[in-house]
């Protein structure tokens, strides 16, 4: 049992980066393998529309014929038994470099036939993990869904993990952020992410659960 983790956020150690690896910590307690890849560590590209992923025959039908340093990681979580993706949400949605990393891990596997049938040959559980520090009430929730979506057609199923009015700075004093309230976010900081690092462990050993039923 091998479950992937991919962390769009360009902070290693923050609050996407520690969801993640509680959600792994939660896997391996439930006897998987896991690994973690940090986007932001990769040089490559979003899709550059080739669409040689589409073309009936061809030798890179059906996966993404770009050769960078995301290659091998699509090669693995082709091969994996489960997925998370997490991700800071920046101006209402993903990161640039985790919509680059959607853009090619998804689009192989959607046909242009009516419903967009996806071809990924087998059912794989993923989750999707977003962080913000808006209250939930402002989250980009159709965004969310709608990723949401497209991860369930293609894959056949995905969990999803918000964590809201997260903490953006260890001190609030040092930046210009009038809009927050630095005790605020620390004090929830403290009571409520703890929350969230359970539910993501908890996450994590679902995913495993799932995985193993697949097999």
């Amino acid at each position: 049992m091998n479950i992937i983790a991919i962390n769009g956020s360009p902070r290693k150690k923050w609050n996407t980066a520690t969801l993640l690896t509680q959600a792994l910590e939660g896997a391996r307690e439930a006897g998987a393998q896991t690994e973690l890849v940090n986007l932001y560590d990769l040089d490559y590209k979003g899709c550059i529309s080739c669409f040689s992923c589409k073309k009936i025959g061809g030798k890179s039908y059906g996966r993404c014929a770009m050769k960078d340093d995301l290659t091998p990681v699509l090669e693995r979580i082709a091969e994996a038994d489960a997925l998370i993706l997490g991700t800071p949400v920046y101006f209402h949605t993903e990161t640039g470099e985790a919509r680059s990393f959607m853009e090619r891990l998804l689009f192989p596997y959607v046909t242009y036939t009516p419903g967009y049938k996806a071809i990924f040959p087998r059912p794989l559980p993923t989750a999707l993990i977003y962080t913000m520090n808006v209250a939930e009430a402002d989250a980009p929730h159709a965004a969310i869904e709608y990723a949401a979506g497209v991860f369930t057609r293609v894959f056949g199923s995905c969990e999803t993990l918000l964590s809201t009015d997260t903490l953006q700075f260890s001190d609030y004093s040092k930046y210009l952020s009038t809009c927050w309230d630095g005790e605020a976010k620390a004090k929830r900081r403290a009571e409520i992410f703890p929350q969230d690092c359970v539910k993501a462990r908890e996450l994590g050993a679902r995913l495993v659960q799932a995985g193993a039923k697949g097999k």
